[in-house]
């Protein structure tokens, strides 16, 4: 098999190869594949014996499968903070109450003429309730049909009524209306002037409006407001272009500082996420057991007409309550300076409900588009939190340190139970023994599994 046949095996399979330093000399020669590098660990140590070959240990991180109870502490409710995403709970109980109002109707025991006329005038009158609001919106929307319709009469007559069934929907239940009220000694245009009455008051009045929820909803599901655009933004605009190159400016100043960065899993950017959006210029000043080290290598892009744009990370020194230094690159999503200035300005009318809202939403967007992001993955950590107005003096560096600690546990904590399983030295070739096939499909990697 050549050489591109096992690299485009490779890349159908989504496998990641994670030594990334040479193993004999200034040569990388052993691979070390998964599709989920959060569950594999590994180190590189001196040769064994005379021999000039490095030695590749590795193992797969039970802990991040089972994560103990101790290590989840009370002061990081993330899943608390955070709202999911809605479900269809709200359509379902829709169809929960239309089941159990027809049902009540059925044990009336009335007869079905009386019935399906009275039902047919309720939604006749719904009908005719959204045609003339969309009769109101399209007298507003003329005046503006070459700023937003490019012309186009048509245009804006589909915007103000954009449900498709609505139109067959009134003629069918105009006419059976019709049908039925033709016994009734009131004209048609009483019933349709009275209708009319209804819902133009409704308008008026302001009942129809949506509410908080719904207008919430609607703009989460058309990915319409302010949190989506600023997350989409800070990812293309900034993340997107310097996480990738994390791991390198991490790995160049270990080189050149051996006992500062021991911990490779936290060779990540710690991406700071306050809800309330209250972003510190200087780290230093919002919390004192933070202290600035140095800056990593900077990065030099041209970009959008800019030349030689500079980015550059800050690389921190984390006291714990041992007076212990921690090391790590931390900084703020910037995106929540806008947040917090539009809660200040009269002018973007943005409450500090909305604020607090759109903040937890960009969190969740964030998360979701590192997610989906392979040249991302494993070059960052978000830490959302939540600041009381009585909060502990070095609540911030204390969570940056859980943070910490946490992802060193996932590295060397390979445990069952608390007893460690020490990885063997000695390799066995029965073990891994890579076996290649003719066939397009991946095939077990054990000899003993074929």
């Amino acid at each position: 098999m050549s050489s591109a046949k096992f690299l485009e095996c490779i890349e159908d399979c989504f496998l990641i190869q994670m030594v990334d330093v040479p193993t004999r000399n200034e040569a990388l020669l052993d691979l070390l594949l998964t599709n989920e590098e959060n569950l594999l660990c590994f180190s590189v140590s001196d040769s064994l014996g005379c021999g000039d070959h490095s030695i590749v240990e590795f193992g797969i991180l039970l802990s991040t499968l089972k994560m103990s109870r101790e290590s989840w502490q009370p002061s990081h409710p993330t899943a608390l903070l955070i709202p999911k995403a809605r479900g269809r709970q709200a359509q379902r109980a829709v169809y929960l109450l239309l089941v159990l109002c027809a049902a009540a109707l059925y044990l009336t025991g009335e007869p079905l003429k009386p019935i399906f006329h009275s039902f047919t005038s309720h939604f006749v009158g719904l009908q005719i309730g959204v045609l003339l609001k969309g009769i109101c919106y399209l007298v507003e929307e003329i005046f503006h049909l070459q700023s937003r319709y490019h012309g186009s009469f048509w245009r804006a007559l589909s915007a103000c009524f954009p449900l498709h069934w609505h139109r067959p929907m009134l003629l069918a239940c105009g006419s059976a209306y019709v049908t039925l009220v033709n016994g009734d000694r009131q004209p048609l245009s009483f019933h349709l002037a009275l209708a009319s009455l209804c819902q133009l008051l409704n308008l008026a009045l302001g009942i129809h409006k949506p509410s908080a929820v719904e207008m919430s909803e609607m703009s989460e599901r058309s990915k319409r407001n302010v949190a989506h655009g600023l997350a989409w933004s800070y990812y293309i605009g900034y993340l997107k272009i310097v996480l990738p190159r994390v791991k390198k400016s991490m790995e160049e100043f270990s080189r050149a500082n051996p006992n500062v960065l021991a911990c490779r899993e936290t060779w990540k950017l710690h991406i700071l996420v306050p809800l309330s959006c209250d972003v510190y210029d200087d780290l230093e000043k919002a919390d004192s057991n933070i202290q600035y080290l140095t800056d990593l290598t900077e990065t030099t892009l041209t970009r959008a007409g800019t030349k030689k744009r500079v980015y550059k990370h800050s690389l921190y020194a984390i006291r714990d309550e041992d007076n212990k230094l921690w090391h790590c690159a931390v900084e703020y999503a910037t995106p929540l300076q806008s947040l917090y200035a539009m809660s200040q300005d009269e002018c973007a009318a943005f409450s500090r409900e909305d604020r607090l809202e759109q903040a937890k939403l960009f969190y969740r967007t964030l998360e979701e588009i590192l997610k989906g992001s392979k040249e991302c993955a494993g070059t960052y950590r978000l830490i959302v939190y939540e600041e009381l107005g009585n909060a502990e003096t070095h609540f911030l560096s204390r969570d940056i340190l859980w943070h910490l600690r946490q992802q060193r546990h996932e590295e060397y904590a390979v445990y069952e139970g608390n007893q460690p399983h020490n990885l063997s030295t000695t390799l066995s070739s029965a073990e891994l023994n890579l076996q290649i096939s003719e066939s397009d499909l991946p095939q077990p990697l054990r000899s003993d599994c074929l």
